[in-house]
């Protein structure tokens, strides 16, 4: 897709209003997204935070994530290279014990819009059950540490991360931990070459190549 056909989608989904009437604290999509970024996030859906901010994964979970992936703010918020797409675009409101789950709408209504304007050599972290079980359905009776834990299996295009919820103290996954050790055999895998090498390539970032946000992010402007 061209520069121009991803700003227009951009603005289609910042538009929506399919799930309006299941929206409590109202419509605000939130995601991030390039034809250049070769890192892709598919996440949950947006908290209470998130959904004031407008910036994705601007939390304690996000935080976690950032620690897991050595990614820092300014690398994450570059839309050039990363992408930040979840589940559901919108705060889906509180239920007993923690969010609503993401809307079901939205990922098959916008998702293949959004992944054909990304890079074909893109690496996917698939985070949390809901992004797993969408994109990995074929996994959907293992458990979240058996699927993590069998994580070479979908390489070397996609990992699956549990999802770091604030509550908890999980230490970075063994996906992660792997693609850091270039000793380690499992990294001749290209997913686990190490996040770095893909984010730091030349052709993640070509001169005056746009970035596109469905919300217009403080922290993620041009660099």
């Amino acid at each position: 897709m061209s520069e121009t056909g991803a700003a227009a989608l951009a603005a289609r989904i910042a538009a929506c209003k399919v799930c309006a009437a299941h929206l409590p604290h109202g419509v605000r999509p939130v995601a991030s997204f390039s034809p250049t970024a070769r890192l892709l996030i598919i996440g949950q859906a947006p908290g209470s935070k998130v959904h004031l901010s407008g910036i994705p994964w601007d939390d304690k979970s996000g935080d976690r994530l950032r620690e897991w992936t050595e990614l820092d703010r300014e690398t994450m918020y570059d839309a050039s290279r990363v992408a930040l797409v979840p589940m559901g675009f919108c705060y889906p409101g509180k239920a007993s014990g923690g969010d609503k789950p993401p809307r079901r709408e939205c990922a098959p209504l916008w998702h293949e819009e959004v992944l054909a304007t990304l890079p074909q050599d893109r690496l996917t972290l698939l985070v949390g059950t809901y992004a797993q079980a969408y994109y990995l359905p074929d996994t959907r009776r293992l458990s979240m540490t058996e699927r993590v834990r069998r994580f070479t299996e979908f390489s070397p295009r996609v990992l699956p991360l549990p999802h770091p919820a604030w509550r908890s103290n999980l230490d970075a996954p063994e996906p992660l931990v792997r693609s850091r050790n270039p000793a380690d055999p499992a990294s001749e895998n290209r997913s686990n070459a190490g996040l770095d090498q893909l984010l730091t390539s030349d052709r993640t970032r070509p001169p005056g190549r746009a970035r596109y946000r469905v919300r217009a992010c403080p922290n993620a402007q041009a660099i």
